[in-house]
Parts: structure tokens; sequence; C-alpha cells
């Protein structure tokens, strides 16, 4: 698997060949994870049938018990994840600023990785 880098602020990295690809590495993975989670449905023009269900599924009234099973499916079904690890996996709602947050360890095909999002 070879996945572009990105910067801290969400760009892609140039300009440094190979440096700029994370090369069947487990973080790879996990930014392959970050940037599905952050795709909202419909979002893509090429299919408009992926993407995270952020505003009916997640985000809406009375999905407080969907939320997690929708990420955690999302999660699941990147290429590259084999599981997320047992009891690693954490999402926190603050109402007040309307923020949603993930974390979990995953298990992939090239190692453990880490994700927040």
């Amino acid at each position: 698997m070879r996945y572009r880098k990105l910067d801290s602020a969400g760009d892609m990295l140039f300009g440094h060949q190979l440096q700029d690809f994370f090369i069947d590495d487990s973080l790879a993975v996990a930014q392959a994870v970050k940037t599905r989670l952050a795709l909202w449905l419909g979002e893509w023009y090429l299919d408009l049938e992926d993407g995270t269900p952020w505003q009916n599924g997640i985000l809406g009234k009375g999905t407080d018990v969907t939320a997690d099973a929708l990420l955690r499916r999302r999660i699941l079904e990147t290429e590259g994840v084999v599981e997320i690890v047992d009891g690693t996996y954490f999402s926190t709602l603050d109402r007040d600023t309307r923020t949603l947050s993930v974390a979990c360890t995953i298990e992939t095909i090239y190692g453990t990785a880490q994700v927040s999002a």
C-alpha cells in the first residue's frame, strides 16, 4: 500500500519523492482511516455512495445508539485494517463545541497503529 503523507494542516506533501509517501506501513492505513472518516457521505462526486454518514447517522438527533457502530464499521472497512484492538475504541461528543473525537488502536496488515480523528 502506498499512501501520500499529509502535513499538520491536512495538505498533501510534495517535492521529496518517495519521502512523501507511506509505503507498506501501518501509518498508511491509519491515515487512510482518518481520511475516510473525514469524507462526508455524498461529498465525492465520483462516488456519491461513499463517505461517513455524519448528518443522518452520527450527528443527528437520536443517533447516540448508532453513531459508534457506524464509525467502527467505517474504520473496519478501510483497506488494510484487520481489526480494532479490543478495549481501545473511544468516542467523545462535546455538544458545547459541537465536536466528535474518535480514538482507537487498529491492527493492520503491517502492524499496529493509533488513530485519532
